[in-house]
């Protein structure tokens, strides 16, 4: 049975082809190929000799995703929806930024933990994606792009990245391999909501990639209200791992903070947070809600002001984010739940 040739690592194929008593360098003959060259027919790979052409023919082959849909914001936020070979389906998204541009891409179809902001478990978590799922929604979109380049990746698309952890972990190492796509580790961020042990797991791989947590309240009540993945693991649980994971990297975690009206606004929300927070190289996101179909509502001007001046009274350190692609619906999971009501 042939196996696809974007769910190896650079070593896993170096040792199937060392297996198979063919030389060790084909494997980073067959990386060139694929990820600098951009080629995908074995039969075009003309460094290599024609009996190890024939034999990558006969025991390997090329997945690819559809694209259905592609969606462009005013903001210049662009959304892709794949159609995968079980007709299941996934999002990913672009965001361009002045010095920047990043993508957001899925790590499963569906998700189990049911955040009550995010569209992305509305429909049940499916399965979970190959490492070939992942790498080629980034060789895609590449595609797409060229001659411009992806510079960031964030895994925060649909699904949670860390109840994948094993696909994701490779899907990284091939995206940050010198002989493959050299994405710079520092540029990766996995974000999670909050699965305590795959956390610490993470930080013994010290893989130097950044880690971004979705916290969105500051107490066990409200958060166990918002996520109940905090009924597992709550905060004191969370923040221990996060501590751990902050001392095997080098860079600060980022918390992203969702603004929802009247829910995780109040002065005493600001307040826990700066003790939740204190002692810790940080940095937070607070992104007012973006408005879709769900039960929640984005805060007023004022709302967010009277929230962020008591933030800064306490001296906790925060980006205000515009949220983006909105007239596109770019938030988790959006346009795969739009598709699957109209199907």
């Amino acid at each position: 049975m042939k196996a696809d040739i974007k769910d190896y690592t650079l070593s896993e194929l170096e040792k199937c082809f060392i297996g198979h008593s063919l030389p060790k360098f084909l494997a980073r003959q067959v990386f060139d190929w694929v990820y600098k060259k951009r080629v995908e027919d074995f039969l075009k790979m003309s460094n290599i000799s024609n009996d190890n052409r024939l034999f990558l023919k006969d025991n390997f082959y090329f997945s690819w995703l559809e694209c259905i849909k592609r969606e462009v914001s005013r903001d210049k936020t662009e959304k892709f929806l794949f159609k995968l070979r079980d007709n299941t389906h996934i999002e990913t998204v672009l965001i361009p930024e002045p010095l920047r541009r990043t993508l957001c891409v899925s790590s499963q179809v569906g998700c189990k933990f049911s955040c009550k902001f995010c569209a992305s478990g509305q429909f049940g978590f499916k399965r979970n994606l190959g490492v070939s799922e992942i790498i080629n929604q980034y060789l895609f979109i590449a595609d797409a792009l060229f001659p411009e380049t992806i510079t960031n990746i964030v895994f925060m698309g649909v699904g949670e990245p860390l109840d994948n952890f094993t696909n994701v972990i490779k899907a990284i190492g091939i995206l940050t391999e010198p002989a493959g796509p050299q994405v710079s580790s520092r540029r990766i961020t996995i974000s999670t909501c909050g699965l305590a042990p795959e956390i610490i797991e993470l930080g013994k791989l010290s893989l130097g990639i950044k880690l971004s947590v979705s916290l969105h309240a500051s107490t066990d009540a409200k958060r166990s209200n918002l996520m109940p993945v905090n009924k597992t693991y709550p905060l004191s649980e969370l923040m221990k791992a996060v501590r751990y994971f902050a001392k095997h990297e080098r860079y600060p975690v980022t918390f992203e903070y969702v603004l929802i009206r009247g829910f995780n606004t109040s002065k005493e929300d600001a307040l826990q947070l700066s003790r939740l927070l204190s002692g810790l190289r940080y940095k937070i996101n607070l992104i007012p809600y973006n408005l879709s179909s769900l039960d929640f509502n984005s805060p007023d001007n004022e709302e967010i002001s009277l929230f962020t001046g008591e933030l800064q009274k306490r001296g906790v350190f925060f980006t205000l984010r515009k949220p983006r692609g909105q007239d596109i619906t770019a938030a988790c999971g959006q346009l795969r739940a739009s598709w699957s009501r109209t199907r």
